[in-house]
């Protein structure tokens, strides 16, 4: 094989190279939202609500040694510009206690005359009680498809996890606010990828 040929098959095998690199970069990435966002939601991390178990919640006796301590909750809903849906929670703000099991709703409706799919994207504010609000049961766990012109009511079960009474850099936190932005189904990977995973992806690489 002469040195001509010899340039041209490493070539070749250089182009092969990186074409495979850069699908499996592709790839990675993509695998890396849901692996983030299920992360943050076991841990609370960087503002994203923690999901629980019912088994979760606290027993009675540490219902009673809180004493009814309450924390305002604040709730914020948005569309994104390519989702022809109306999105509102039906109360702004609700004062529970904390420890308790609390169901909120928000409503949906669908304006377009043809079947649509969303995903919501949510997360908690100030980035320091994402550990403490526990999720049991969110219309954000999964996709939502509404017929045309359908209007659902959107339930949400969550409480205050005690243990935010505990931490120095959250306990005195008076109120906390729940932020859900729906999307087409199409763009809610990338919507979790510029909210949450991008910027502490690029910290660490």
């Amino acid at each position: 094989m002469n040195a001509q040929a010899r340039l041209e098959r490493a070539k070749r095998r250089t182009g092969w190279l990186a074409a495979i690199g850069a699908v499996s970069m592709i790839g990675a990435a993509y695998a890396a939202v849901p692996l983030y966002r299920l992360f943050c939601q076991v841990t609370g991390y960087n503002g994203t609500v923690s999901r629980a178990e019912a088994e979760a919640l606290p027993d009675a006796a540490r219902l009673a040694a809180l004493h009814g301590r309450t924390i305002k909750i604040r709730f914020d809903a948005t569309t994104d510009a390519g989702l022809d849906w109306e999105f509102r929670p039906e109360k702004s703000v609700n004062e529970v206690k904390i420890g308790e099991k609390v169901l909120a709703y928000y409503e949906a409706w669908n304006r377009e005359g043809t079947p649509v799919t969303g995903r919501a994207v949510y997360n908690v504010s100030p980035d320091t009680a994402g550990a403490y609000f526990r999720k049991i049961d969110c219309f954000c766990f999964t996709e939502q498809t509404l017929a045309g012109g359908e209007r659902v009511r959107m339930p949400v079960v969550y409480f205050i996890d005690p243990a935010i009474l505990d931490d120095p850099s959250a306990n005195r936190i008076s109120e906390i606010t729940l932020s859900y932005t729906f999307y087409p189904m199409d763009k809610t990977a990338d919507a979790a990828l510029s909210r949450t995973a991008q910027p502490d992806l690029l910290k660490k690489g």
